[in-house]
């Protein structure tokens, strides 16, 4: 099982152990379970990606959040235009940033993000920043964008999170995942349109 993080807080404190009861609690453990099995399964697929077709990758606690990167050749995707899916590849993009965002309790991916991405070149300027919207992916949900990047490099990467407005039904660990957090990776290794 994979390392969670140090101050998770999917557990059931003594209090609310006693206010929910025994039938409650042994369910709420079973779900814990479960969740975490999701996370894990979620891991071996980041770690593949990573190993597979990644240039360069990491990853990094931050607060409530579990926070990756993954740097490769830019990629094709459908995309709507009008009324119905259109495949597009990628037209002078040659570089794919994907993103990923886990429950730092359970590993699980957390949709519904508002997900910024800057990318800062060997110089230390910014090169813009853009909005990856979540890819629905066959392997890996993700957040993920194309770039043009003028050449390979070790860049800076900046992820900045939006928190969730997702409702929460979790009465135990449902209050989490409520503020915006931020994340800079250095020295990324970044190959353009290599793997």
């Amino acid at each position: 099982m994979s390392e969670r993080a140090p101050n998770h807080r999917l557990v059931l404190t003594e209090q609310r152990r006693r206010s929910i009861g025994p039938d409650t609690e042994e369910r709420t453990q079973r779900d814990l379970h479960l969740a975490r099995a999701q996370g894990d399964a979620y891991g071996e697929a980041f770690e593949h990606l990573r190993a597979s077709i990644a240039s360069d990758s990491g990853e990094r606690y931050c607060g409530d959040y579990q926070i990756g990167y993954a740097v490769g050749p830019a990629e094709g995707a459908y995309e709507w235009s009008a009324s119905e899916l259109v495949w597009l590849e990628p037209r002078n993009e040659n570089l794919h940033v994907a993103v990923t965002v886990r429950d730092a309790g359970d590993g699980r991916f957390v949709p519904g993000l508002r997900v910024l991405v800057t990318l800062i070149d060997p110089r230390g300027r910014a090169l813009g920043t853009h909005e990856h919207p979540m890819l629905w992916h066959p392997m890996l949900h993700h957040y993920g964008s194309n770039w043009k990047i003028s050449a390979s490099g070790l860049h800076s990467l900046r992820i900045e999170v939006e928190p969730p407005r997702f409702i929460r039904a979790d009465p135990v660990n449902g209050s989490r995942l409520a503020a915006p957090t931020s994340v800079q990776f250095d020295a990324v290794n970044m190959n353009v349109g290599t793997g």
